[in-house]
């Protein structure tokens, strides 16, 4: 009998967004023969999450021109795509999941990609104008909302926070970001990225405030306020917090798989259940490039974990050990990063960070003679020369990073 023939008849992939939408096709061409079963929460066909907070959010694009894939993809592959569906139990001694309706669905092999959800502060809930950003619905409650002239405030200072920022601020709408840290982007970025996005949102009419710890948000009449630890406080006509994000987890904890910050996954993307595997924002995984264990929030990450499931989910053994790497689109500039910067040595930075142009800037972040990371701004060659170098461990020429009369084909050593 064929590897194939004795694959095991159902495979059900909780969760539909990046991870669940790839593997659910991946396990197909990877060679199973049985049954797929892809189950949304979501009553919308899945789709990209970046655009949301960009082209989607600013009008420029509708929910669906930004589909992961087509319907087609799915009926092809003969997906059985359940929206709308909500997964409230996971039994593993039965091998089954339980749905809000009541029915019970059988599997040989689960993959979970239940991804993450906003964080949520203890305030401002079920207030009229206040929102968080993480699906479609999201989104048009927001745009609901937005009209030049009307005061927006952004709690949170990181990459969705100021992405929004950015389109509500060219959407005309009076902005102010609050962020607790004493920097924008303080948990991702270095204060060379975080001081040139603080720069360039100025330079659009964003108020930035930093070291700003919101201790309320109350209505006063049509009006919105939000209220720090100083007293003082800010007036509003729409709300947005996004001060990061939880892993879905909820169900493998009740389930008895291990959770730490996130499901924890080994090498393969496999969990403490044998027939259960995970993949993307809601894994921690072990990483032999870092050396310790991460949780990664990016698309990147999801979608290779969601191939090296797949294939281990059909008997055909592989580790995951990808390079990170990252995007932010705000006004008319793309920050593109590749690699993480956790011990790094020193760093280069290459054009001029107090200038706002197109030129843009970038970051080189080293140990020893090898670049471990890279922020680049407006510069998708440096981008892609960096990955490379990152990825494959090159030695990098120091001199060559930090000469603008030097280019990307010059930073190997």
């Amino acid at each position: 009998m064929s590897q194939a023939q004795s694959l095991p008849a159902v495979c059900v992939v909780i969760g539909a967004s990046h991870a669940g939408s790839l593997l659910a096709v991946q396990v197909r061409k990877e060679g199973w023969q049985g049954r797929i079963v892809l189950i949304s929460a979501e009553k919308h066909m899945p789709y990209h999450r970046p655009p949301l907070s960009k082209a989607v959010l600013s009008g420029e694009k509708e929910i669906d021109a930004v589909l992961l894939r087509p319907a087609l993809m799915y009926s092809n592959n003969d997906i059985e795509l359940r929206l709308g569906e909500q997964v409230t139990q996971i039994s593993r001694a039965e091998k089954s999941i339980h749905l809000a309706s009541g029915e019970i669905l059988a599997y040989d092999k689960l993959a979970l990609c239940t991804g993450a959800s906003p964080r949520h502060i203890p305030m401002g809930e079920g207030l009229a104008g206040v929102h968080y950003l993480r699906n479609a619905d999201d989104v048009a409650g927001i745009q609901s909302q937005m009209e030049a002239g009307k005061r927006a405030v952004i709690v949170g200072g990181g990459y969705i926070g100021l992405e929004v920022a950015a389109v509500m601020s060219k959407t005309g709408l009076l902005v102010s970001v609050v962020e607790m840290a004493d920097r924008l982007l303080q948990r991702v970025a270095s204060p060379v990225i975080s001081d040139y996005f603080r720069l360039l949102h100025e330079h659009h009419g964003v108020k930035i405030l930093t070291n700003a710890s919101v201790a309320g948000i109350r209505t006063e009449g049509a009006e919105l306020s939000v209220l720090f630890g100083d007293a003082s406080q800010i007036v509003a006509d729409i709300v947005v917090i996004g001060v990061g994000v939880l892993p879905e987890s909820g169900l493998a904890k009740a389930a008895g798989l291990e959770v730490a910050d996130g499901i924890v996954v080994d090498a393969y993307m496999g969990t403490s259940d044998p027939d259960i595997v995970a993949a993307g924002d809601c894994t921690v995984f072990p990483s032999a490039r870092y050396g310790r264990s991460l949780r990664l929030e990016s698309v990147q990450n999801a979608l290779d974990q969601a191939r090296v499931a797949a294939a281990n989910i059909c008997g055909k053994p592989q580790i995951y050990d990808s390079l990170p790497w990252f995007w932010s689109d705000q006004y008319d500039v793309k920050l593109q990063s590749a690699g993480l910067r956790l011990d790094h040595e020193h760093e280069i930075v290459r054009g001029n960070p107090d200038v706002i142009d197109e030129k843009g800037i970038s970051v080189f972040y080293l140990r020893g003679e090898h670049m471990v990371a890279a922020d680049c701004v407006n510069n998708a060659k440096e981008f892609m020369a960096c990955k490379k170098l990152i990825a494959e461990r090159l030695p990098v020429n120091l001199e060559a990073l930090a000469d603008l009369s030097k280019g990307p084909a010059d930073f190997a050593a």
